[in-house]
């Protein structure tokens, strides 16, 4: 039957595919990724406003690519290799050594910003995927106890691109009704203005009514308790994600911060939640889809992990000197299992009834 997937096991599938895209700087199987995540929210998506979020950061990402290989190109390190064309250069002060202005432009400068500009790209798709399949509204009513006092922050946060997204459609369409540009620099400019401010007008208003109803209050003698522990936590999952993402550091900050960390957190959150007396209308379940598409998003970054350390060269292909990057199998495999949740995942019910008379019709 058709209904929402918790919005949590989208959010760990995609937090799941950003972290194997930080793992390697193969542009194939980055590209790979982007398609993963490009399918599943096609298959997946509902007909929400915030589900074309992905369309919307994937255009992000390649602005984001443009950007650094201008940046490369104008301002960049030079870096010796084959010469692809030559800037008129302007000599920079001493005190700026290491940043040119104009010189040559060499094919390996260029190729590793593309490499490192794709990467930051994929990020930023995986989390125009998260946003586009899992309503933020659901995900803040099923936050744990232990969170309330981030709960407004974090609405603002979350509820800003899909709100952007919603304020962009309704600014479009009332000055196509006025006859006014959409399109090119005029219509830009006359869009960006109204989103920005009515997105972020309607994220305060949303954190303003959850503060009205005592949303975040503190409740318990055990607050400093659970806040030291969250604290903890979340310190040393920090720390153990970046022994996870970096192969140079000890293994100490690897996995064992990283169990460290999830087992505070997972106390922070069971003695935060004894304290929060809050009901819930239609609480989401957690089901056995949940858990395949969790599962599905954190077989990718441990598939990549485990690639890396029994042969890394594929998954960073060399630029200086430049070489054609190889895909290895095992990767490949790890980041299709992430395709999982196009098939195993429900179907989201058809709420609006312009999209509920395209079913019928199809």
């Amino acid at each position: 039957m058709p209904r929402h997937l918790h919005p949590g096991a989208w959010w760990l599938w995609a937090v799941g595919l950003g972290v194997a895209a930080t793992r390697t700087t193969n542009p194939v199987l980055l590209l790979l990724v982007t398609g993963v995540a490009g399918y599943v929210v096609a298959a997946r998506r509902g007909d929400a406003p915030w589900s074309r979020a992905y369309t919307a950061f994937l255009k992000l990402g390649l602005l984001v690519l443009v950007i650094r290989m201008l940046i490369q190109v104008v301002f960049g390190a030079p870096l010796p290799g084959h010469v692809l064309f030559t800037l008129p250069s302007v000599p920079a002060p001493r005190w700026l050594a290491g940043i040119r202005l104009g010189g040559p432009v060499t094919a390996e400068a260029v190729v590793a910003q593309v490499y490192d500009g794709l990467q930051l790209g994929v990020l930023l798709a995986c989390i125009g995927a998260a946003n586009a399949l899992a309503s933020p509204f659901r995900l803040l009513r099923a936050m744990p106890g232990a969170l309330y006092e981030a709960g407004v922050a974090v609405t603002v946060a979350l509820s800003f691109a899909p709100q952007a997204l919603v304020s962009a459609q309704a600014v479009r369409e009332a000055r196509r009704l006025r006859g006014r540009t959409v399109r090119g620099p005029a219509g830009l400019k006359g869009v960006v203005v109204p989103v920005l401010e009515g997105a972020l007008a309607r994220s305060v208003a949303l954190a303003a009514s959850m503060d009205a109803r005592g949303y975040g209050r503190k409740t318990g003698g055990t607050h400093r308790g659970t806040a030291a522990a969250m604290f903890g936590g979340l310190l040393a999952t920090s720390v153990g994600t970046y022994g996870l993402l970096d192969s140079t550091a000890p293994a100490v900050l690897g996995f064992p911060a990283m169990a460290l960390g999830t087992l505070l957190l997972s106390g922070a959150l069971v003695l935060g939640s004894r304290r929060g007396g809050r009901s819930r209308y239609r609480p989401d379940v957690w089901r056995w889809p949940e858990w395949t598409v969790a599962a599905a998003g954190l077989v990718a970054p441990v598939v990549l992990v485990l690639a890396g350390s029994l042969n890394g060269d594929p998954l960073h292909p060399s630029t200086n000197p430049l070489a054609w990057p190889t895909v290895p199998p095992l990767a490949v495999a790890g980041i299709l299992a992430a395709l999982v949740p196009a098939f195993a995942a429900p179907r989201p019910p058809v709420t609006t009834p312009r999209a509920a008379l395209r079913t019928v019709a199809a």
